[in-house]
């Protein structure tokens, strides 16, 4: 860890020491944004529907994930993105959105901090070039936990910040529930974001968020997905 983000790191572990995590940034929630709708996103590992069926459906496009299946996770068929998945996409019309998630629970990316950032960037970064993926658009990096706020100075912020030094602020996304959101923009630790539920207040939409994961899921194509709802015209899309 090097430079301002070493400094900045730095920082957020005095502050908590001290006791003052709160005027590093605020966790209190704005007030809940209104509803807006530019459509329906899918997200999905476990097979990869064909983009004719995701385009029959209605759905404006997808996020997909630029990150390797997990070895005892072989059921993850969808992992990790291809370009000829890509190609069929963008002939369908069909939007894309690049996320990534190696870990889960136990093995959470953001458990690693800094170092595990520096890592999953430069992997995730990979995969969504050799998918076509331009070298501008972002990356959601995930926080699929409800992080407690010590675990979000100490893990989830120097995570996200190792990801800031490989692929630069501007490409940083997160998903991550609302306090978690709410913490990363004001400190700027990513630029871009998609909310989740867990750890989020019923009925929440933060306004920072330019994409909300709802409740419920559907099958396309015989591939059970998630849906999202689009709330910015500009979501971090290629």
């Amino acid at each position: 860890m090097t430079g301002t983000v070493a400094l900045g790191a730095a920082g957020l572990t005095t502050g908590l020491a001290s006791g003052h995590a709160s005027a590093l940034g605020s966790s209190d929630l704005p007030p809940s944004a209104a509803d807006t709708d530019f459509g329906t996103l899918l997200d999905y590992s476990a097979g990869v529907p064909a983009a004719p069926a995701i385009a029959a459906a209605g759905y404006a496009g997808v996020i997909r994930y630029v990150s390797d299946r997990r070895p005892d996770a072989e059921w993850m068929r969808g992992k990790p993105f291809t370009k000829a998945e890509a190609d069929a996409l963008r002939t369908a019309g069909r939007s894309i959105v690049s996320c990534y998630q190696f870990g889960r629970a136990d093995t959470a990316d953001w458990l690693g901090g800094y170092a595990a950032g520096v890592e999953h960037a430069r992997r995730g970064d990979a995969i969504h070039r050799a998918a076509g993926g331009p070298p501008t658009a972002p990356i959601y990096a995930s926080i699929d936990d409800d992080p407690s706020p010590i675990q979000i100075y100490t893990q989830v912020l120097p995570y996200l910040f190792g990801w800031r030094s490989v692929i630069g602020a501007a490409r940083v996304g997160v998903y991550a529930n609302a306090p978690t959101i709410q913490t990363a923009s004001s400190l700027g630790a990513a630029s871009w974001f998609w909310q989740h539920n867990w750890g989020t207040p019923t009925g929440y939409r933060h306004p920072a968020a330019h994409l909300q994961q709802l409740r419920g899921q559907q099958v396309v194509d015989g591939v059970l997905v998630d849906l999202n709802a689009i709330r910015q015209a500009s979501y971090g899309q290629w």
